[in-house]
């Protein structure tokens, strides 16, 4: 039997979908890989807003506190799912796109070996300096008291959370995005009944507060670990969990790591554009904190829309480009990214230019309100080209191209970081005019990314 040829019934459908990939149109290809992962983490955008609405019947300090922990907590579901978790979906892709079947076996272990590393750096960072890192930020008394207990928790277990996201990735990387799209939405289901259970307590169980949320969000990932990895172990796809074959392949590793290291630090710039804002916004008191950690929740929903189809983008550019059609892998880019654009977009000017209908959800503080008001009337118009540069992003993973990606997201964090520092310590502006800044560096990512693939990078090494 050849190396890609199929081995059973499960094989037979992986190289179904394979076909799929290479030669069937595009739009309706892209549609059927992205449903199954839109709905998925329709039901994780609802998490984020539940946890928001949860957290804030806490109060003030509450939000405040885990408007610190978020772009940290986001960095680490971002570098597992987006960076690493992209790369490892990639590779596998190109493999199998290429009839590399060994290839694709041999990723496995690679990929959760970088799975406990990097799991093994969150934990450590975040339990010996997450007060340092929160009080840098801004964050003091109860609100840094909040941030800790959250953190603590969330962090502490990291590696639940790793392993499963790239468990997920491999998985998606043979086609198969239903099963990963799945257990995003049966967990999220779960955490919807067990996250009050935990914050608020009932009966023989105690009132966690805001750990309680942390605990769900960790016993909610061990599930979705255990059915992937079941997945892979039964060999329902071209890629088992075998039991031999762990020890360290340097090739295999460089393989992801090439693609996994930068777009990894895309999201650490990213959230460090994100973190960088919320220092400056601290400047401004509390409700400013807290109403800016609400209404920037919003960009975190676009995350997931744009991770939707990003990811099937991921898979079905790799498989071209590992195929050698690189034609239709520019193509699906495009048209992939041109429909995050117009959802994001749509969802980012109903937010300008109805603020309430998102901030009336989470605080009745006025003061809250009113910062996290000006914040969408002004930002949520920029959403469109957030949802571009996002969806490029990950076309760009497939591609196996990050220079550029990773040059956007260094430019959007000088675009915030510094322009922000200008007018906030510099000039002393208002909060607004901060606001139109963090707009401006959504346009430069995306202007930076898409002027890239437009000019050709993708043909150059």
């Amino acid at each position: 039997m050849s190396e890609g040829a199929p081995s059973g019934s499960g094989d037979a459908a992986a190289a179904g979908r394979t076909r799929e990939l290479l030669h069937a149109p595009l739009l309706p290809t892209l549609l059927r890989l992205a449903t199954p992962n839109v709905i998925g983490l329709f039901a994780t955008t609802v998490v984020i807003g539940y946890d928001g609405y949860i957290l804030g019947r806490l109060g003030a300090d509450a939000l405040a506190g885990v408007a610190l922990v978020f772009p940290l907590s986001m960095l680490m579901l971002q570098m597992s799912n987006g960076g690493m978790g992209g790369a490892v979906a990639s590779a596998v892709a190109r493999a199998l796109g290429g009839g590399r079947r060994e290839e694709a076996h041999g990723l496995v272990p690679q990929a959760l070996l970088i799975a406990v590393v990097l799991a093994l750096v969150f934990m450590a960072i975040m339990l010996g300096f997450g007060r340092s890192i929160f009080a840098a930020m801004g964050g003091r008394g109860p609100a840094l008291d909040t941030a800790l207990a959250y953190s603590d928790v969330l962090f502490g277990g990291a590696l639940t959370i790793w392993v499963p996201t790239l468990l997920s990735a491999i998985v998606r990387g043979t086609g198969n995005m239903l099963l990963p799209a799945m257990m995003l939405t049966v967990t999220a289901a779960i955490h919807l009944l067990l996250c009050p259970l935990l914050v608020f307590g009932w009966g023989p169980v105690p009132a966690m507060g805001v750990r309680g949320a942390a605990f769900s969000t960790l016993a909610t990932s061990v599930i979705a670990g255990i059915v992937l990895a079941a997945h892979l172990v039964r060999g329902k796809g071209p890629i088992r969990l075998r039991a031999s074959g762990w020890g360290l392949r340097p090739e295999l590793l460089r393989t992801i790591l090439r693609v996994g290291v930068p777009a990894s630090l895309s999201p650490v710039l990213s959230n460090g554009a994100i973190a960088a804002a919320t220092a400056l916004i601290g400047s401004y008191g509390t409700a400013a904190l807290a109403g800016y950690g609400v209404a920037a929740r919003l960009e975190y929903i676009m995350v997931p829309i744009a991770f939707g189809f990003g990811t099937a983008l991921t898979t079905l550019v790799a498989t071209n480009m590992g195929a050698g059609q690189r034609e239709r892998a520019l193509r699906a880019a495009w048209t992939g990214s041109g429909v995050v654009a117009l959802i994001t977009g749509g969802i980012g000017t109903v937010a300008a230019i109805r603020p309430a209908l998102w901030m009336n959800h989470f605080s009745a503080d006025p003061a809250v309100l009113a910062f996290g008001t000006d914040y969408l009337h002004i930002v949520g118009a920029s959403y469109g080209l957030f949802g571009l540069g996002l969806a490029l992003f990950f076309a760009s993973q497939g591609a196996g191209r990050m220079l550029w990606p990773l040059a956007g997201s260094v430019a959007r964090v000088v675009v915030v970081a510094g322009g922000g520092w200008v007018a906030v310590r510099y000039f002393h502006a208002p909060a607004t005019s901060f606001f139109v800044v963090i707009a401006a560096g959504f346009a430069v990512y995306a202007a930076m990314i898409g002027g890239a693939i437009g000019l050709g990078r993708w043909a150059q090494r």
